[in-house]
């Protein structure tokens, strides 16, 4: 058995940077213990797989160590490789996921992602979150999925330096890290998920479900330009409509080749 495999750069315009993703198209599923192995052998942060389904596809995503429920940057990296290397024509691809149906459509340079939002709620930190994290926020939020944890300014976030150890102690939820941007930006972020098998995701579009409705009622707009501070880094245009978020990213092809399976 082969299965194509992909490389992409999401959330950027040029090589080595942005998130790198495997994307595998498929004609029929494999069994779930295979596509995590493959994850696993992969040992990026996504390995997304879709397969035709209806009017569009099946879209599932796998970090080394765990199925996820959604995932930006290999879904942008997905889009990518149906529009640039697999002839898909029409100006939008459906993704029906556990997070329901997900659009993507051209704009341009850019794709277009149309996800829910995440609003959160205030909470005390968890005991050891800022410990953990070493430096305090000013906020946490609980936002279902993930906690996000606001600070002052950039210089902060960039500063982080987390324990993951004692970060997986103190909280399972994956923790956003924000605060306002620099002049280019509206907000900066990084994301560490150490439960799923990531310690730092390097780009998350995932992240700005929560993100995108924070930022727009503190800084009251719904157009926002962020800036994940991974050491990778990454740009996202963001949006937020109602109780759905807009997210335009760009994407660049690393490698293609195949995967044989006995």
């Amino acid at each position: 058995m082969t299965i194509p495999i992909y490389q992409v750069d999401a959330f950027t315009d040029r090589l080595f940077s942005g998130n790198p993703a495997a994307v595998c198209p498929l004609d029929a599923w494999p069994a779930d213990s295979v596509l995590q192995a493959i994850a696993a052998e992969n040992n990026l942060s996504e390995t997304a797989y879709f397969a035709p389904e209806g009017a569009g596809f099946r879209l599932r995503w796998f970090t080394p160590a765990c199925e996820i429920d959604l995932c930006g940057h290999a879904t942008l990296a997905s889009a990518f490789i149906l529009f640039t290397e697999l002839g898909h024509a029409a100006q939008e691809i459906r993704f029906e996921t556990q997070s329901g149906r997900l659009v993507v459509s051209r704009d341009g340079d850019w794709l277009r992602m149309d996800f829910p939002a995440w609003p959160g709620r205030a909470i005390e930190a968890p005991e050891g979150l800022a410990a953990a994290l070493g430096i305090a926020p000013r906020e946490v939020r609980d936002c279902g999925r993930d906690l996000m944890a606001v600070y002052d300014n950039a210089t902060a976030v960039r500063a982080l330096r987390p324990d993951f150890r004692a970060l997986l102690a103190a909280t399972k939820q994956a923790v956003i890290a924000t605060a306002p941007g620099e002049p280019e930006f509206d907000f900066v972020s990084r994301f560490f998920a150490p439960g799923d098998g990531i310690d730092e995701d390097p780009v998350t579009g995932s992240a700005h479900c929560a993100l995108t409705p924070y930022w727009a009622e503190r800084l009251g707009k719904t157009e926002l330009v962020a800036f994940q501070a991974s050491g990778r880094g990454g740009q996202l245009r963001c949006g937020l409509a109602g109780d759905r978020v807009q997210l335009r990213g760009r994407a660049v092809l690393y490698l293609t080749g195949a995967i044989t399976l006995p």
